[in-house]
Protein backbone atom coordinates (compact mmCIF):
# COMPACT_ATOMS: atom_id res chain seq x y z
CA UNK A 1 0.00 0.00 0.00
CA UNK A 2 1.58 3.06 -1.17
CA UNK A 3 1.76 5.92 1.78
CA UNK A 4 0.42 9.03 1.06
CA UNK A 5 2.16 12.08 3.06
CA UNK A 6 -0.11 14.44 5.22
CA UNK A 7 -0.64 17.91 3.59
CA UNK A 8 2.02 20.56 4.61
CA UNK A 9 0.60 22.96 7.19
CA UNK A 10 0.07 26.72 6.05
CA UNK A 11 3.33 27.79 7.31
CA UNK A 12 5.50 25.12 4.98
CA UNK A 13 6.06 26.76 1.91
CA UNK A 14 7.11 25.25 -1.50
CA UNK A 15 10.93 24.27 -1.42
CA UNK A 16 12.91 27.17 -2.14
CA UNK A 17 10.23 29.94 -1.32
CA UNK A 18 10.04 31.90 1.38
CA UNK A 19 7.82 30.96 4.63
CA UNK A 20 6.35 34.10 6.16
CA UNK A 21 4.17 33.90 8.91
CA UNK A 22 2.28 37.60 9.87
CA UNK A 23 0.20 38.55 13.19
CA UNK A 24 -1.47 41.19 13.15
CA UNK A 25 -5.50 42.47 13.43
CA UNK A 26 -7.28 42.60 9.95
CA UNK A 27 -8.14 45.92 10.32
CA UNK A 28 -5.09 47.22 11.24
CA UNK A 29 -3.62 49.49 8.48
CA UNK A 30 0.22 48.51 9.34
CA UNK A 31 -1.32 44.83 9.23
CA UNK A 32 -2.89 45.29 5.75
CA UNK A 33 -0.09 47.03 4.56
CA UNK A 34 2.38 43.89 5.27
CA UNK A 35 -0.14 41.52 3.60
CA UNK A 36 -0.03 43.49 0.76
CA UNK A 37 3.63 43.91 0.42
CA UNK A 38 3.84 39.69 0.07
CA UNK A 39 0.94 39.28 -1.66
CA UNK A 40 2.03 41.59 -4.54
CA UNK A 41 5.31 39.84 -4.61
CA UNK A 42 3.34 36.26 -4.84
CA UNK A 43 5.04 35.05 -1.57
CA UNK A 44 2.80 32.37 0.65
CA UNK A 45 2.35 33.90 4.18
CA UNK A 46 0.12 32.47 6.89
CA UNK A 47 -2.19 35.22 8.55
CA UNK A 48 -2.43 35.32 12.19
CA UNK A 49 -5.78 37.02 13.25
CA UNK A 50 -5.07 38.30 17.06
CA UNK A 51 -8.29 39.11 17.58
CA UNK A 52 -9.39 35.48 16.83
CA UNK A 53 -6.36 33.40 18.27
CA UNK A 54 -4.19 35.14 20.38
CA UNK A 55 -0.28 34.32 19.92
CA UNK A 56 0.46 31.94 21.76
CA UNK A 57 3.42 32.50 24.55
CA UNK A 58 6.18 30.90 23.23
CA UNK A 59 5.64 33.04 19.98
CA UNK A 60 6.00 36.31 21.40
CA UNK A 61 8.61 35.13 23.80
CA UNK A 62 10.60 34.47 20.59
CA UNK A 63 9.74 38.19 19.48
CA UNK A 64 10.85 39.30 22.55
CA UNK A 65 13.95 37.45 22.89
CA UNK A 66 15.36 38.57 19.68
CA UNK A 67 13.88 42.20 19.60
CA UNK A 68 13.32 43.24 23.40
CA UNK A 69 9.74 43.54 24.73
CA UNK A 70 10.08 47.49 24.39
CA UNK A 71 10.88 47.28 20.44
CA UNK A 72 7.17 44.58 20.18
CA UNK A 73 5.64 47.34 22.36
CA UNK A 74 3.35 49.82 20.44
CA UNK A 75 5.01 53.05 22.84
CA UNK A 76 2.88 55.34 20.71
CA UNK A 77 -0.69 53.87 21.01
CA UNK A 78 -3.67 54.95 22.83
CA UNK A 79 -3.74 51.77 24.75
CA UNK A 80 -0.73 52.01 26.30
CA UNK A 81 -1.44 55.67 27.16
CA UNK A 82 -4.40 54.78 28.84
CA UNK A 83 -3.02 51.58 30.61
CA UNK A 84 -0.07 54.45 32.32
CA UNK A 85 2.98 52.38 30.91
CA UNK A 86 4.51 55.27 29.73
CA UNK A 87 5.42 55.85 33.70
CA UNK A 88 6.79 52.62 34.82
CA UNK A 89 10.18 50.94 33.62
CA UNK A 90 9.60 47.23 33.42
CA UNK A 91 12.47 45.04 32.36
CA UNK A 92 11.23 42.31 29.33
CA UNK A 93 10.19 39.74 31.93
CA UNK A 94 7.70 42.20 33.33
CA UNK A 95 6.42 43.56 29.64
CA UNK A 96 5.95 40.30 27.93
CA UNK A 97 2.92 39.29 30.01
CA UNK A 98 1.16 42.78 29.90
CA UNK A 99 1.94 42.56 26.09
CA UNK A 100 0.65 38.73 26.05
CA UNK A 101 -2.71 40.00 28.11
CA UNK A 102 -3.70 43.12 25.66
CA UNK A 103 -3.34 42.84 21.69
CA UNK A 104 -3.79 46.43 21.78
CA UNK A 105 -0.39 47.00 23.59
CA UNK A 106 1.65 45.11 20.62
CA UNK A 107 3.32 47.20 17.39
CA UNK A 108 1.31 45.02 14.96
CA UNK A 109 2.57 43.49 12.26
CA UNK A 110 4.71 40.78 14.36
CA UNK A 111 6.24 38.87 11.15
CA UNK A 112 8.44 36.03 11.30
CA UNK A 113 10.48 34.74 8.64
CA UNK A 114 12.26 31.14 9.79
CA UNK A 115 14.10 32.67 12.58
CA UNK A 116 14.14 36.33 11.58
CA UNK A 117 11.22 38.28 13.05
CA UNK A 118 10.45 42.30 12.80
CA UNK A 119 7.66 44.14 14.77
CA UNK A 120 5.92 46.82 13.19
CA UNK A 121 6.52 48.24 9.58
CA UNK A 122 10.08 46.84 7.85
CA UNK A 123 9.80 47.08 4.65
CA UNK A 124 13.39 47.17 4.14
CA UNK A 125 14.10 44.05 6.39
CA UNK A 126 11.46 42.39 4.16
CA UNK A 127 12.98 43.13 0.97
CA UNK A 128 16.39 41.52 2.08
CA UNK A 129 14.61 38.92 3.48
CA UNK A 130 13.10 37.92 -0.08
CA UNK A 131 16.55 39.04 -2.07
CA UNK A 132 18.43 36.32 -0.45
CA UNK A 133 19.67 38.16 3.06
CA UNK A 134 18.41 37.61 6.25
Amino acid sequence: MARVSPPASPIDAPTGAPSIQVFGLENDQATRAAVRFFKERRVPISFVDLRRRSIASGELRRFVERLGALACADTEGRAWREAGLGYLRMTDEELAPKLLSDVRLLRLPLIRHGRDVTAGRAESTWKAWLSGGS
